[in-house]
């Protein structure tokens, strides 16, 4: 009953010192057999409740990108007071841009600091997959990206997975986010959710509410058994094992867990890399396509398939729970961007 009583209290935001006191104050009126069961009551609880804010804070910590819910009538951003001041932030232009800029598809800069020309959408739902979160409009790529993700999500179903949730790819023009991403900004990356597509053709409602599945296990020393399965290992080496594929990311838990279950073909884990977050979904990049001249490639991956101590890094208490977080670098302005970054944001 208490246990019960203090679920519900946090989740309507009751302090758990003041619903123990609540207990507290009727306790105040019974005997004191009853009072001293009482106090040994609330003691035991305390600590049961200091052992689930342990748990709630370390998830809370490993989800530094958690898949936020998107909206059934998105709003339109305000216009820029000064929109052609050099201190204007470039998320704030590209985030107005709801249209790509015409012309051959051309991803231009780097995979922080660039954007996107020719830029096509993925539609919203295919065969084997499904756009989540429409009303952020971040369903768009290289044609590049369009034509792996469709092979992809194929060459997933071949190994049973029923088909994939799609989530953010670029913005229609690429460029800086507002919120969620550093990279994703020339049209070549795209996240894929750790839940499988479901039977159905999802409403729009689902797709913007829906809860991606969280694979780590609270204390982010590996993954949560409960919920991974060898599945999602071969979907993961399914990707990388794709040529045009560069990169893939994945929280350092799912890492070791890849290392565990690779097997002994494990060239493909060169290309799976650890890092913060991506606990609910994991994220692609591919390589920069011909035709964009102006696309910088990021460098080659190590020949190591990341594992035995290259690992230990991720799993220091000083990572899991760092004593500050660290301090966010400036955020990008046209300046920081390639030319032709500028002459796209401002077309019409």
């Amino acid at each position: 009953m208490v246990v019960t009583e203090m679920l519900v209290a946090r989740w309507h935001g009751l302090h758990p010192v003041e619903l123990v006191m609540s207990h507290a104050s009727n306790a105040m009126q019974i005997d004191n057999k009853k009072r001293c069961r009482c106090a040994l009551a609330a003691q035991l609880l305390a600590v049961l409740l200091l052992a689930a804010a342990g748990s709630a804070v370390a998830r809370e910590k490993h989800l530094i990108d958690p898949t936020p819910p998107g909206s059934l009538n998105p709003e339109p951003l305000p216009p820029l007071q000064n929109p052609d001041a050099p201190s204007t932030l470039a998320k704030e232009l590209f985030a107005r841009k709801s249209t790509p800029f015409p012309g051959p598809p051309r991803s231009i800069g780097g995979y922080f600091d660039g954007c996107l020309a020719g830029g096509v959408p993925l539609p919203i739902t295919g065969p084997t997959w499904q756009v989540m979160r429409p009303s952020r409009n971040r369903n768009w790529g290289n044609p590049q990206l369009v034509r792996f993700i469709e092979r992809f999500a194929e060459n997933a179903k071949k190994i049973g997975w029923n088909g994939l949730l799609v989530g953010d790819m670029s913005q229609p023009r690429g460029g800086p986010m507002l919120s969620n991403h550093k990279s994703h900004q020339v049209g070549l990356d795209v996240d894929i959710w750790f839940t499988p597509m479901p039977d159905h053709v999802q409403s729009r409602a689902e797709r913007e509410f829906g809860s991606a599945t969280d694979v780590v296990a609270p204390d982010m020393l590996d993954v949560d058994l409960e919920v991974w399965t060898h599945m999602h290992t071969e979907l993961i080496r399914t990707a990388a094992q794709d040529p045009a594929v560069t990169r893939v990311l994945v929280n350092a838990a799912i890492k070791k867990a890849l290392c565990r279950e690779a097997g002994t073909h494990r060239t493909w884990l060169f290309k799976v890399r650890p890092w913060y977050g991506h606990a609910e979904h994991f994220h692609i990049q591919i390589a920069c396509p011909a035709g964009s001249a102006e696309c910088k490639a990021q460098p080659p991956s190590l020949p190591s398939d990341g594992c035995d101590h290259e690992l230990d890094f991720w799993f220091k208490d000083s990572t899991l729970h760092p004593p500050t977080p660290p301090k966010p670098k400036p955020a990008l302005t046209l300046a920081g961007l390639p030319p032709e970054c500028k002459q796209i944001v401002k077309a019409p």
